[in-house]
């Protein structure tokens, strides 16, 4: 009696583990061995307490800029006015720089919108000859405009294009805004409006684009955005 009941006692066992087995939640890598897609990571929009921590300070850094950049800049558009109507645009960069670097660090919806927003602010209540309309309202404008590139690839695509594109058009959202609201009354198809257009476009992609892209990355590979994404990505490649 006792070697058969040996026996049923064995056969129930292994028939429980293969249950188990069959049950078990499947992980995207055995979906992927078994030919099924393994769902996509839905895009995290939950801003912790860092990511305003960086993103402010992002913004009060590029508001300062913003304004230092106000005291200085009657001499060379006046320069470069001189040169080719409307080519000052290609100094315009500097007041567009926080929407694209604030979004590549933090990777939030609504971080460009954030740091171009609270940079206005700051430019504003330091004082500058803008101001309401072309500081705060203005930094909100282009902050949309930075964030709408991203907000296209669903926030899954950080790289050199996409940063280049994103400073790209919020030189395009700045200078419309500049020309519609600030400058009123000018011939929209004039001379000076399409080269002033295309010189922002240029001094977005240069320097709110690929020069904060590469500012990034230089800010990442010295540590100091361990506790993001962003930051770990180019850490971990140097580390190597």
């Amino acid at each position: 009696m006792s070697a058969p009941t040996q026996h049923t006692t064995r056969n129930s066992t292994s028939t429980a583990t293969a249950a188990k087995e069959t049950t078990a939640p499947s992980t995207p890598a055995t979906q992927r061995l078994q030919g099924v897609a393994a769902p996509k990571r839905r895009t995290n929009a939950r801003w912790r307490p860092i990511d305003i921590t960086v993103a402010s300070v992002i913004a009060v850094a590029s508001g300062l800029v913003f304004w230092m950049f106000d005291l200085v800049v009657t001499a060379p558009s006046a320069f470069l006015e001189g040169l080719v109507p409307g080519l000052s645009g290609l100094i315009s960069g500097f007041w567009y720089i926080a929407g694209p670097l604030a979004i590549i660090i933090v990777r939030k919806p609504g971080a460009a919108i954030y740091a171009e927003t609270i940079g206005g602010l700051l430019e504003l209540a330091l004082g500058n000859q803008w101001g309401f309309s072309g500081s705060l309202v203005a930094g909100l404008v282009q902050g949309v405009f930075s964030e709408l590139v991203f907000a296209i690839v669903m926030y899954r695509m950080w790289n050199a294009w996409t940063a280049t594109l994103s400073g790209l058009v919020t030189g395009l959202g700045g200078s419309l805004y500049s020309l519609i609201v600030l400058q009123s009354g000018l011939n929209a198809g004039g001379t000076y409006v399409v080269t002033n257009i295309i010189a922002n476009c240029i001094s977005g992609a240069v320097i709110s684009g690929i020069l904060m892209w590469y500012l990034y990355i230089a800010i990442a590979k010295s540590g100091a955005l361990s506790h993001f994404a962003s930051g770990r990505m180019v850490f971990d490649k140097v580390s190597r």
